[in-house]
C-alpha cells in the first residue's frame, strides 16, 4: 500500500502542475497536443485518446488518418490469416497437389 500511495502522490503532483490543483479538472488543461484528436471516431471514455507511444503528438491530421487506415487494413489481414489457419481444421483441405513435381499434396501440409 505504501508504494501505491507514493505513486498516487506523484500523480497528484503532476496533475497539480498541469491544472493548478491536485484535485483539478483535466478539462482545464487544453495545451496538450493530444487534444487535437479528442473529437475523432473511436475515442472512448474514460481513457479518451490513447496513444502510449506518442506517435501522434505532432498533431498532424493527415498522418493520423493514414495510420488509422493502415491499422484497419492490417487488422483485416490478421483476421483473414486467422481464418486461413482455422478453416482447414474444420472444413478440410483442398484436394489434389500443392506441388505436383515434388509429389506434395495439400493434405500433407500440417496446420
Amino acid at each position: 500500500n505504501g508504494r501505491l500511495a507514493m505513486m498516487a502522490i506523484i500523480g497528484m503532483f503532476f496533475q497539480d502542475g498541469l491544472t493548478g490543483s491536485a484535485w483539478g479538472d483535466w478539462a482545464l488543461y487544453t495545451a496538450s497536443p493530444l487534444r487535437a484528436f479528442e473529437g475523432e471516431v473511436g475515442v472512448q471514455k474514460p481513457v479518451g485518446f490513447w496513444d502510449p507511444l506518442g506517435l501522434s503528438k505532432d498533431g498532424d491530421a493527415a498522418v493520423f488518418k493514414r495510420r488509422r487506415v493502415s491499422e484497419i487494413k492490417h487488422g483485416r489481414i490478421a483476421m483473414l490469416a486467422a481464418m486461413g489457419y482455422i478453416t482447414p481444421t474444420f472444413a478440410g483441405k483442398f484436394p489434389g497437389y500443392l506441388s505436383p513435381s515434388m509429389g506434395l499434396k495439400f493434405a500433407d501440409v500440417p496446420n
